[in-house]
């Protein structure tokens, strides 16, 4: 039994500093995200976006990824577009998260196996595609409630929604050429609140959700 407990010691001595650290790591990233809220980095010259910037040239959160990749730019998006989210442990993991912490119900349904359908299927709009290169999605939504909505709006429609209450998110899938062989392929996402409670609503949730997210 001693000997056990001199084994239990130190593992468990190490499993509850991993979890302070952990947890002083969440606090760190979430007081960081509300401090810098509302003041998005500006893009590089090779970020910048003028499909997404036909949806929500202002926005108070993006978020910006990019992965350098062998193969043409019209293989990589169409790569892109049919890749199974689901699939992927990290993925059901943030999902996962937000229903923890959000307290939602677990998604139980059978869904389509590609992203673009998934998507659709969850209330996302096409709002414009640059064939072979880019396509931009975009839904109004309240992401801070535990199971939320999102609603599809024609493009024309989406750029002119100012409702009190919501969000509008837009983001996308592109491809950028280097090469006949390899592309970069990017994603990003645009929030923007449609008044101050829908700004302050936004605000708690991102703080909250974003260092599950990263």
């Amino acid at each position: 039994m001693n000997s056990q407990a001199r084994v239990n010691g130190p593992a468990l001595r190490w499993l509850a500093a991993g979890a302070g650290f952990a947890a002083a790591l969440y606090g760190t990233h979430a007081a960081f995200t509300w401090l810098r809220y509302g003041h998005p980095p500006r893009p590089a010259n090779e970020e910048i976006d003028q499909l997404l910037d036909q949806f929500i040239p202002a926005y108070e959160v993006v978020e910006r990824h990019s992965v350098r990749v062998a193969a043409p730019s019209e293989t990589t998006l169409t790569a892109a577009r049919e890749m199974d989210l689901l699939q992927s442990p990290i993925i059901r993991c943030i999902f996962k998260g937000r229903e923890m912490i959000l307290g939602g119900h677990p998604d139980d349904r059978r869904h389509p196996r590609t992203l673009l359908a998934q998507a659709k299927e969850l209330g996302w709009a096409v709002l414009g595609e640059v064939p072979g290169r880019e396509i931009a999605l975009g839904a109004v939504t309240r992401p801070w409630v535990a199971n939320p909505v999102f609603r599809p709006l024609r493009p024309a429609e989406f750029v002119a929604f100012h409702e009190p209450g919501y969000t509008k998110i837009a983001w996308t899938l592109r491809a950028d050429p280097i090469s006949a062989s390899e592309s970069v392929a990017r994603t990003e996402t645009r929030v923007a609140t449609t008044d101050r409670a829908a700004r302050a609503a936004f605000r708690r949730y991102w703080s909250l959700v974003s260092p599950v997210s990263h």
